[in-house]
C-alpha cells in the first residue's frame, strides 16, 4: 500500500519516540529516518522499525498533516516550555530540531 504523508509522519514520530527512549542514537535515527523518507510503500517504511522493541503506550500521535516548514517547527520556544534531550533531523529541510514540551504536554519543534 502506498505511503501517505500522514503515515510517514507517524513513522517519524515513532522513530523519534524510540530515540527519546534511548533505543537508538542520533546516527541510527538519521539512518532509519532516511529509509522512511525514501520509502514509497508502508511495507518499505516498516523496514525502518526492524529490531526495535515495543514502546510503552503513551498518548496517541497527532496524525493531522503539518504544513509550513515541516514537523510543526516554530521559531523559538515558549517561555514556559521545557527542553527534552530528543533531537532529530527533519528529512525535508535537513535541519536538526530539538523537541520542547509545554505545560499541557504538547510537543513543539525548534531548530537548533
Amino acid at each position: 500500500m502506498l505511503l501517505s504523508d500522514a503515515d510517514r509522519e507517524l513513522f517519524y514520530e515513532t522513530l523519534s519516540r524510540h530515540a527519546a527512549a534511548g533505543h537508538i542514537d542520533i546516527t541510527e535515527l538519521e539512518r532509519r529516518v532516511a529509509i522512511v523518507a525514501e520509502a514509497e510503500t508502508r511495507e518499505a517504511a516498516a523496514d525502518a522499525m526492524a529490531g526495535l522493541p515495543p514502546l510503552d503506550p503513551g498518548p496517541a500521535p497527532d496524525r493531522r498533516p503539518r504544513w509550513g516548514r515541516g514537523h510543526g517547527e516554530v521559531d523559538k520556544p515558549g517561555p514556559d516550555w521545557q527542553p527534552t534531550n530528543e533531537r532529530f533531523r527533519d528529512p525535508r529541510t535537513r535541519r536538526v530540531l530539538r523537541v520542547w514540551v509545554d505545560p499541557a504536554g504538547d510537543r513543539h519543534y525548534v531548530a537548533e
